[in-house]
């Protein structure tokens, strides 16, 4: 049986006649009659997924390192619970990768196959790995709700120890090529686990989400998250606001999102009352893998009544922070420390920051079981990452005094050190996007030889016939915030440069 997934080894001993049917989370009824996963409108139970990934699972057992070209799609998340049933370490591949970088990924983590759906078209500098198209229906075929799964569901193999290398989730890779991050089953676990705990997170929910399932958002944490606690997840493939509407009227009780789905949600939330009753009606609302400007969180709170909930990880940390859901709202505060997580915050010569006053800035360090176990091939890099045994996110954040966390930005690109302060881009972004004609910002350091750097402001206006005055920003910034904090500098911009995961790529915003 797999420990991962207590559900889905109760799905499959069921169906072996091994055990009883019911469903280990005490709901009512067979197990194997529980929907698991839902794209569009495919969906397997966890009958129907037991028989299919563990006829996967049969297949690439003992195969080394396996790579998952990683679609939004059932199955992709087949083939990854199939890498994870049978102990094989999976390599998820995004589709949209460069040539050059595929390459390099292909060459570091050096995997013996390639999971993919029987439709997709694969580049070339895959064509030298063996290929297994993945059957998502497998013998059992695709079931929909009370559906049973038929014959051929296998036992699944058994459980490998907890440090056994699950994923290999390759970085952005910013200053370099990417590398990849070993994530073990004791950090997925330990994850999912304080999550559960944080959020009240159990098999009775239901989660909607559009993330790709190349990232630790959308696959460790909105995949594999459900099926370890026996619930269910529905992928909509493409996000669209209409889609988290219907998904959250017809019984989901949950929604994972990025910033970016949040802000167009807002957008449109105040022209459709069936959307906002939808968001209304949901039991937890998650914004994740950037910060929600504090703008979006209100916009949202007066429109629907409800929180959003953020929570702050990394792909080497999984998540080391979150708002509890029994605990005080605070719009732009990621949380507490989860269960088992320690975290501290560090001056740039490594001296603790003791201090609980929500202004001292230093960098955010983790330990515990959550943490990965190295870049792979990498023993360089991962010793400059530790500090001892504490991982250098490269965050930097303040602590309240209740020790609520608050990131003002990442060490690299968002700490700015203006006239002998320290100052966090995320922040002065906040009180830009108050400003009622600012649609979208960023903010970064220049080289000033007066100041050491000034505070640079790139907006994107809410009507770009009519932009606001730099001056008329400044201002605006320094009664929010402080003099010393408003921008020196305002440039315009159509759109602001975003990744997959709808973070702003600050390294590629044009120089001034």
């Amino acid at each position: 049986m797999s420990a991962l997934f207590p559900a889905l080894a109760a799905a499959a001993r069921a169906a072996h006649g091994t055990h009883d049917t019911h469903d280990p989370h005490g709901t009512d009824g067979d197990v194997r009659h529980r929907p698991a996963l839902r794209f569009g409108d495919r969906e397997l139970t966890y009958g129907a997924l037991a028989c299919a990934a563990g006829a996967v699972a049969e297949r690439i057992s003992g195969a080394g390192r396996v790579a998952v070209w990683a679609t939004p799609t059932l199955e992709t998340a087949v083939g990854a619970v199939a890498a994870l049933l049978a102990g094989v370490p999976a390599v998820p591949l995004n589709p949209r990768t460069g040539e050059r970088e595929l390459a390099h990924i292909i060459r570091d983590s050096a995997p013996h196959l390639v999971l993919a759906g029987p439709d997709d078209e694969l580049p070339p500098v895959l064509a030298a790995l063996e290929r297994i198209d993945i059957e998502a229906a497998g013998p059992g075929g695709v079931s929909g709700p009370g559906e049973a799964p038929g014959p051929g569901v296998r036992a699944l193999p058994a459980e490998p120890g907890p440090e056994t290398a699950a994923l290999i989730v390759y970085t952005s890779g910013t200053t370099g090529p990417p590398k990849g991050a070993v994530l073990p089953r004791r950090a997925i676990a330990a994850t999912l686990d304080a999550l559960a705990d944080a959020w009240e997170w159990t098999g009775d929910d239901v989660l909607v989400q559009a993330l790709p399932l190349f990232h630790v958002h959308g696959l460790i944490l909105g995949v594999l998250g459900p099926l370890r606690r026996g619930g269910a997840v529905r992928h909509l493939g493409r996000f669209s606001a209409e889609g988290v509407g219907r998904e959250l009227g017809t019984g989901a009780t949950m929604l994972f999102g990025v910033p970016t789905m949040y802000h167009r949600l807002a957008e449109a939330v105040d022209g459709d009352p069936e959307l906002a009753k939808s968001l209304a009606g949901a039991r937890l609302l998650v914004s994740g893998s950037a910060a929600l400007p504090v703008h979006d969180h209100e916009r949202l709170f007066a429109a629907t009544g409800r929180r959003v909930v953020e929570r702050y990880g990394m792909t080497e940390t999984l998540m080391n922070t979150s708002v509890r859901v029994d605990g005080e709202p605070c719009p732009g505060s990621v949380g507490l420390p989860l269960p088992g997580v320690e975290l501290r915050l560090v001056e740039e010569d490594g001296t603790e920051i003791t201090a609980l006053d929500g202004e001292t800035v230093g960098e955010i360090q983790v330990r515990g079981p959550n943490l990965f176990t190295g870049y792979l091939n990498r023993p360089d890099a991962t010793a400059a990452a530790f500090d001892g045994d504490w991982f250098r996110t490269g965050d930097m954040a303040v602590r309240a005094p209740d020790g609520q966390v608050r990131i003002v930005g990442r060490k690299a690109t968002d700490l700015i050190k203006s006239g002998g302060y320290k100052i966090g881009a995320g922040e002065i972004e906040n009180a830009l996007l108050e400003h009622p004609q600012v649609r979208e910002a960023a903010v970064t350091g220049e080289p000033d030889d007066d100041l050491g750097e000034r505070v640079v402001a790139w907006v994107v206006p809410a009507d770009p016939a009519r932009p606001p005055s730099g001056d008329e920003l400044a201002g605006h910034v320094a009664s929010q915030l402080a003099p010393h904090k408003r921008p020196r500098t305002v440039r315009f911009l159509d759109a602001l440069p975003r990744n997959d995961m709808g973070k702003i790529m600050k390294r590629s915003l044009p120089h001034g």
